[in-house]
C-alpha cells in the first residue's frame, strides 16, 4: 500500500496505521515534521526498519529544506519516482 501523508502535524495514529512493506510519501507541510532534530525522529527512525519513507524533492525545495535536515534514511525523489510508486502499489491512501 502507498500512504501519502499531507496532515501536519503528523497523528501518532497514521504512523500507526502502517503495515510492514508499505511505502510513504510526506507531501506539503507534512515535511516539516520530519526534521532529524523534531519529535517525530525515533518514531520515523523506528517505521524505517519496515517501510520506505520518500519526499518530494520539488517539496523540499519549496519549503526552503534540505534532504540533511531529514530524519536519516528518508529518500528524496522527483516526481516520476512518485509516479512509479503509485503503480508498484495499487492502493493508495491519502492522510490530509
Amino acid at each position: 500500500m502507498l500512504h501519502l501523508v499531507s496532515q501536519s502535524p503528523i497523528d501518532n495514529a497514521i504512523l500507526a496505521r502502517f503495515c510492514a512493506g508499505d511505502d510513504v510519501v510526506f507531501l506539503e507541510n507534512a515535511l516539516l515534521r520530519l526534521l532529524n532534530t523534531g519529535e517525530l525522529n525515533n518514531v520515523l527512525s523506528v517505521l524505517l526498519n519496515t517501510n520506505q519513507l520518500y519526499v518530494l524533492a520539488d517539496h523540499l525545495a519549496v519549503r526552503g529544506m534540505s534532504a540533511e535536515e531529514l530524519v536519516q534514511g528518508i529518500s528524496v525523489i522527483n516526481y516520476a519516482q512518485f509516479v512509479a510508486l503509485t503503480v508498484k502499489n495499487p492502493v493508495i491512501h491519502s492522510w490530509t
